[in-house]
Order: structure tokens, then C-alpha cells, then sequence
């Protein structure tokens, strides 16, 4: 059995089109519908892990979490992560491919389109319904010679198009009106609907609206979806570049995450903000430090040229002059290898810098090397000084993204990985400070763990004793396709994939 598509396309980047297809995944999953999300080409520093090890965009595989199955390769078979000096490292099938340069990629569409093609014809095979993202706009006319990830794939499926505008940017007639104008003819006709995404105010003000797109555009408005505040982690670093980054109110306990030009899985720091009397913020100045309860290093897609930027802006001298004066400090990935003493690069693997100082906050050095760690991860913590210790023997789960390894100086780990995508291993990880105070490792997703988290904040202070209800990522993907359940005309919906 071939299974029946749907594809979400947008108007632009940022519409909402992840957040859509994780609504609809979830929507149709608990219809009963065995239901798989697919993006052929995504372009993200934020990444999940799947069992087998493969690497591939982290909205694709929270969206196999709405679904209630496993991610796989097949569900992003292209992920492109940029890298400095204008390259991207391009990760086919969940493994490095190359890392290319703008004006290179298109060399490799040929064998990039096959791989993605045969992805989907797997998806196809396996399940009821397939739930295509594109990427953008279809309507970039001067990119439809290389497109892979629009119009390409609807018409590879013959796939039913959602077309999603952002009304909370302005000009959504334009959007929606215009970018049906600019498609080809054969590729407006896959366009069975639109969507009027991020509403706020009264909708009843809208439907004169609705209908003059309808008159004009000649395709149902399927709904107009309110804006809604999620706790659905975010697809890349979009989402943050417009955060606050001043100090929160004094009696909070207040986080501030450097936003590193090439950060990477800043979803990482979700779960600290679900935490009563706990706010995360991301900075990129020294100033903006304050009187933050913790400094947060995050992972980082090239971790030298972004130590380099942390020189350049100051944060480099500012952070370590904080952690001098009793400040916490926590690397993750990438910055964790930042808080060693040395990182070397004999291959050149990052950067044309054989050797760099890092902050030299923990006894560690680390080298890059051109295999790359991807590894859904099992951990114990060994123990350590401080507020470690009451965790000692405390499993951890999480994930593994990084080049490079790291070894300690003259210090016992905290951490040990005793599983990695499945089989049994035993890994050294981690390193702290005598205190306590600084400590780092290269476990993605380590806030998810409750008991972990709620130590660590305990140690900066926290004192909150209404702990509250519990973040659900379950809970989340139920609220959100209630959402869209309450503003999509499903009957229209239905009819399109022909359910």
C-alpha cells in the first residue's frame, strides 16, 4: 500500500509550518492513522538522534514523537548544518556527506534528489499517511532550479498543498495571493487550500477577509489558526534571535545562555523554563551578563569560530572573570570544549587554527577529528564535589552530536555513558570544578532529566517548593492539535488527502 500526503508549504520561513505539521501529525495519529512525518531538505543546527545513530532535524524528529513512533533518516534524509566561512556540512541519511560551499551544493542535487526520493518511497511503503514540510517559499522563483524540498516533492507525490501564511507579519493577502501567482500552472493546481497562521484578535473581523482571498485566489481557506503560545521545541535558532536579554526580576532564578553565532540544540535549555521561578534568557554581550544566577556555554556547530567570536566580543574575558567571582558556569558540546584549557584541530576539521586557548575553567583538552559522535546516550553520574554528590548513581538519558573527544587532566569525570544507540559501552564524560560551580559535558538534552535539573537549580539558589504540574512534550502535542482541530474546516482537510 502506497500511503496518501499531505504537504504544508508557507508563504516564508517562519510561517509555521513546523509547528503545523507536528499539529496535524498528532491530530491524525490519534484518528488511528499510522502517520510519519517527512521533510526532504532541512537546513537546522538543531538536531535529534535516532536510535540507530542517524542525525537528522530536530522538527522532524519531535514531529515522529506526535506521531508516537520512532524517527528515522527517511523522515529528513538531507539535513544541512552551516558551518563558518560560509559552508554547510551537508548530512545524508542521518551521516556526514561533505561540507560544501554555497556555489558547490547544486554539483550534488542529482544524488541529493535520489536519496530523498527513495526516502520518501520508504515512508510511502510503511505507513497510512505521509506529512510533507517544504522549506520557505515555493515562490522563490530564482531557487526553482535546484528546489528539492518544495514544489519538486508535491509533484513527485502528487501531494495535496496546504499553502500557510503568516498574518501576525503583515501582508498576508500578499502572501498567500502572490504566491500562488508566481507558481507554475502545474504546480498551483496542487494547491487545495490555504491557511491564515498566527491569528490574534477577534476572528470574527476576518471573515470578510477569508472570502476576498477565496474570490481572488480561487483555493478554500481552510482555517484561520490563532496564535498560540507552545511549548513544542523550536525548529532552529529563529526563534531566539529576537529574545530579551536583559536581566529578569531579582527573585528569579535568572539563566543566561550565550547566543553563539552557530549555536546548536538550544532546545536544551526548554525544560529549565517550564521551572517555577526560573527564566532563560540568551545574551551575546558582556553587559548583558549581570547578575545571572548561571552562565551557559551551549553546543556550537563549529566550536572554534565561535570561541573566536566569544574574544571579539568580550564574553571571552567577561565570562571567565564571572566564574572567577563565584559565578556559575556550564558548557554543553561544544561548550564544553570551550571551558577546557586547549582544543586542537591537527586535520583542520573546523577551522585553519591547529591550536586554541580555551577559558580554561576546567582541567580538559580536547581534539577534533573527522568522525563525527551521533548517539542516542545512557549515562550514571560517578559523583563529584557539591551538589553532584546527593546525585551519585543517578541514570541519565540523552543524546551525543559532536566532533571531537575530550579527555581530563589530573580530575575524575562526574559521568559515564553506559549505552550508546543501544549497545553497551563505557565513556568517560564530564568535568567539573572543585565546587561544583563549573561543569560541563557533552550530553544533549541532560535538563530533560527532573532530578538532575532540579539539583542543579538548587544549587544556584532555588528555593521554589510548588514544584507545579510537570512539563509533558505528550500534553503539548495534544494542546496543539486541539488547536487545530477547533480552527481547520477538517471536512475540507479530510477530502484533500481523501480519508
Amino acid at each position: 500500500m502506497t500511503a496518501k500526503t499531505l504537504m504544508i508549504q508557507g508563504t516564508m520561513s517562519s510561517a509555521g509550518k513546523s509547528l503545523l505539521v507536528t499539529g496535524l501529525c498528532r491530530l491524525y495519529a490519534r484518528r488511528g492513522l499510522r502517520v510519519a512525518p517527512y521533510k526532504s531538505q532541512n537546513m537546522s543546527n538543531n538536531a535529534g538522534v535516532t536510535l540507530e545513530g542517524a542525525e537528522i532535524g530536530r522538527a522532524q524528529y519531535t514531529q515522529a514523537l506526535a506521531c508516537g513512533v520512532a524517527p528515522t533518516a527517511d523522515m529528513n534524509p538531507i539535513l544541512l548544518k552551516p558551518e563558518a566561512n560560509a559552508r554547510t556540512q551537508v548530512v545524508l541519511m542521518g551521516k556526514p556527506y561533505a561540507s560544501l560551499a554555497a556555489g558547490d551544493y547544486y554539483q550534488h542535487l542529482e544524488t541529493l534528489w535520489a536519496q530523498a526520493t527513495a526516502a520518501l518511497d520508504r515512508l510511502r511503503a510503511g505507513y497510512d499517511l505521509v506529512i510533507i514540510e517544504g522549506a520557505g517559499s515555493p515562490a522563490e522563483i530564482n531557487l526553482r532550479r535546484g528546489d528539492i524540498v518544495n514544489m519538486a516533492v508535491a509533484k513527485y507525490a502528487q501531494s495535496p498543498v496546504l499553502l500557510a501564511g503568516d498574518v501576525d507579519r503583515g501582508g498576508i493577502f500578499a502572501q498567500l495571493l502572490g504566491t500562488l501567482w508566481l507558481l507554475e500552472a502545474d504546480e498551483r493546481a496542487l494547491v487545495k487550500g490555504l491557511i491564515v497562521n498566527k491569528f490574534r484578535g477577534d476572528l470574527g473581523l476576518f471573515y470578510d477577509g477569508v472570502q476576498m482571498i477565496e474570490e481572488k485566489g480561487g483555493v478554500p481557506v481552510v482555517g484561520v489558526v490563532p496564535y498560540l503560545h507552545h511549548r513544542i521545541p523550536e525548529e532552529d535558532a529563529v526563534a531566539i534571535e529576537a529574545q530579551n536579554t536583559g536581566p529578569t526580576s531579582v527573585e528569579k532564578i535568572d539563566i543566561a545562555v550565550v547566543r553563539l553565532p552557530l549555536i546548536s540544540n538550544f532546545d536544551d535549555f526548554d525544560p529549565l523554563q517550564t521551572e517555577p521561578g526560573v527564566s532563560v534568557r540568551y545574551i551575546d554581550s558582556p553587559h548583558e551578563i549581570g547578575s545571572a544566577s548561571a552562565v551557559v556555554l551551549p553546543g556550537s556547530k563549529s566550536t572554534i569560530p565561535d570561541l573566536n567570536w566569544l574574544v571579539s566580543q568580550g564574553l571571552f574575558d567577561a565570562i571567565i572573570a564571572y566564574a572567577l567571582n563565584g559565578g556559575a558556569v556550564v558548557g554543553i558540546c561544544g561548550g564544553y570544549q570551550m571551558l577546557g584549557r586547549l582544543i586542537h584541530d591537527p586535520q583542520r576539521v573546523e577551522s585553519q587554527r591547529e591550536v586554541m586557548a580555551g577559558l580554561s575553567l576546567l582541567p580538559t583538552e580536547t581534539i577534533f577529528h573527522p568522525v563525527k559522535a551521533t548517539h542516542q546516550a545512557q549515562a550514571t553520574v560517578k559523583g563529584g564535589e557539591s551538589w553532584l554528590a546527593e546525585l551519585s548513581g543517578e541514570q541519565l538519558h540523552g543524546y551525543e552530536i559532536h566532533m571531537g573527544a575530550t579527555r581530563l587532566i589530573g580530575s575524575a569525570p562526574w559521568l559515564e555513558i553506559g549505552r550508546r544507540s543501544g549497545e553497551a559501552v563505557s565513556v568517560a564524560d564530564g568535568a567539573s570544578s572543585d565546587d561544583g560551580r563549573v561543569w560541563g559535558c557533552y550530553l544533549h538534552g541532560i535538563f530533560e532529566n527532573e532530578r538532575f535539573r532540579r539539583a542543579w537549580l538548587r544549587s544556584l539558589g532555588w528555593q521554589s517548593e510548588d514544584y507545579g504540574q510537570l512539563f509533558s512534550l505528550e500534553d503539548a502535542f495534544d494542546h496543539l492539535a486541539d488547536h487545530l482541530e477547533a480552527s481547520l474546516r477538517l471536512d475540507i482537510l479530510d477530502g484533500m488527502i481523501g480519508l
